[in-house]
């Protein structure tokens, strides 16, 4: 009978602990440890709000909710009926005082049925894209946008002497699509007319969860989600179709999906390939406290999370309201106007010295951050996506006769950026397969099977494979896939691999492994 009360009270005990850390836990210990934002870096996100807020505008020669926007600034206009449901509306705008061009997307519309089809449309682990997973729904409608706006976007870039930021934003839904739609500009910068990568940023406000985190990580250097307080959306890892299907019973789900994450551990969530998560580099807007009444002045943190990712729910009345963009609009104005005094109170050096070493600073922390995704084996994740990111391009289009049939439709009809995206899927869906081929020669290895490496070499000079002995094409893909194998068996980092003398790739491949043939040459 003591026994059976003892573990009664055990688990009474545990349970009132669960349920005291789950009801204090509130939204700014989420970066309770990250540094604050700089105004510099922070002072666009007001600006890049009321362009968003244009989108809802019904007349933006007497704007209701963004009085500082030039109405002969807009580029174009688009609505439900233009888009055909096939992306969110949107606007194009061109800001010469800040010298940006500005695409923003609205978010959710909870009356429109394209909006939900769009979320529906979700082929989650289906497929590879970049090296990574995302939203299926928000990449078609990502891909949709670049073709229809993507000549007016060049057209523009290219008028204002090729000096204009590129700027992509969007809230809630439209936050999806923008950083999806960033990830491909990125990868092809050419099709824009050569824009360079600094100049290109993207806005995700109240990011919904749209790719996994290899990819949030890796374009954390042009993405930046805003993120108020207690917001659900970045924080909820439940596909976002269930999120909006049960959008008039949100308190109940978040609560069983607070209840649910609360067992799976840590490890788990990070080495699952799938799972998504809100894009980039993090700004969390603080402006209440636990156990205090009332707003506080906001202060804003920033930092490119690995684990801790906005992963716990906040049980809170504010979990929706925080999601709203004029909500976010305000707190962040009051965050700029704060940040700003408290900078001219305390500045003591330079402003373009404190702008080269804040810069400096990103690019350490974005390092830091892809270092670190590599030391926790996040699936997929890379140290140096810079040499990936370059030599995509030139991968995707091709040589000889591939690129030129390329290049005389993208100037006939312009850039078909299905064909684009199309190849960056078949690729990442070779490289997932090679990847478990190669697992599968790592489990046989280690149970007894080796593969001896010792002559005739095979280099790697900027991603091209050559063998001076066989064939060019044999060469090329049995060099590739020997690489591949020998990055999982422990030499990531040669340049140059030795095999057999007088054995080619492909045949040291066929000895190693049967189950590689498919990649061998015929």
């Amino acid at each position: 009978m003591s026994v059976t009360c003892g573990v009664e009270c055990v688990v009474v005990i545990g349970c009132m602990r669960w349920a005291w850390k789950r009801c204090t836990y509130v939204g700014s210990d989420d970066s309770a440890s990250w540094p604050l934002a700089t105004p510099e870096e922070f002072e666009p996100v007001p600006r890049i709000c009321s362009l968003i807020l244009a989108v809802y505008e019904t007349d933006v020669e007497h704007p209701q909710y963004s009085p500082n926007i030039d109405p002969k600034c807009f580029i174009k206009r688009v609505t439900y009926q233009k888009t055909n449901g096939l992306a969110p509306p949107y606007v194009i705008y061109i800001d010469h005082e800040h010298k940006e061009i500005v695409l923003a997307i609205r978010g959710l519309n909870l009356i429109k049925e394209s909006d939900y089809k769009l979320l529906l449309d979700n082929k989650l682990g289906m497929q590879m894209f970049d090296g990574g997973y995302v939203h299926h729904g928000l990449l078609k409608s990502a891909v949709w946008l670049l073709n229809e706006e993507s000549e007016t976007l060049k057209k523009l870039w290219i008028e204002n002497g090729k000096e204009y930021n590129m700027i992509f934003a969007g809230h809630s839904l439209g936050s999806g699509v923008a950083s999806l739609l960033t990830v491909i500009v990125v990868n092809h910068r050419n099709r824009l007319g050569g824009i360079p990568r600094e100049k290109i940023r993207c806005y995700a406000v109240a990011p919904a969860r749209c790719m996994s985190l290899n990819l949030a990580v890796k374009y954390a250097d042009v993405i930046n989600s805003i993120i108020l307080q207690d917001d659900f959306l970045p924080r909820t890892p439940t596909p976002l179709e269930d999120i909006f299907k049960s959008v008039f019973c949100l308190p109940c789900l978040l609560f069983l999906v607070c209840l649910r994450d609360t067992f799976i551990p840590e490890g788990r969530k990070l080495r699952d390939p799938r799972r998504l998560y809100a894009p980039g580099r993090m700004y969390h807007i603080v402006e209440r406290k636990f156990c205090r009444c009332g707003r506080f002045p906001p202060e804003v943190r920033t930092a490119i999370p690995v684990d801790g990712r906005f992963e716990h729910i906040v049980l809170s009345c504010n979990t929706t309201s925080d999601h709203a963009i004029l909500w976010i609009k305000r707190e962040a104005e009051k965050a700029v106007q704060t940040m700003k005094e408290n900078n001219g109170e305390t500045i003591t050096t330079p402003p373009k010295v404190q702008r080269l070493e804040r810069k400096e600073t990103l690019e350490k922390e974005h390092k830091d951050a892809l270092e670190r995704a590599v030391s926790l084996n996040i699936p997929h994740a890379v140290s140096n996506p810079e040499a990936q990111s370059h030599s995509e391009p030139s991968h995707i289009e091709g040589e000889g006769e591939h690129t030129s049939e390329t290049r005389s439709q993208s100037s006939s009809a312009g850039t078909n950026w299905n064909q684009l995206v199309n190849q960056l899927l078949n690729e990442s869906r070779n490289i997932r397969t090679v990847s478990k081929v190669a697992r599968e020669d790592k489990d046989a290895s280690q149970s007894g099977t080796s593969l001896n490496i010792h002559h005739a070499e095979v280099q790697s000079e900027k991603g091209k494979e050559m063998e001076p002995s066989h064939s060019k094409g044999s060469a090329m893909r049995g060099a590739c896939a020997l690489k591949i194998l020998l990055r999982y068996e422990g030499f990531s980092n040669k340049n140059t691999i030795r095999v057999n003398q007088g054995i080619p790739p492909a045949a040291a491949i066929q000895n190693h492994s049967k189950r590689l043939q498919r990649w061998l040459p015929a």
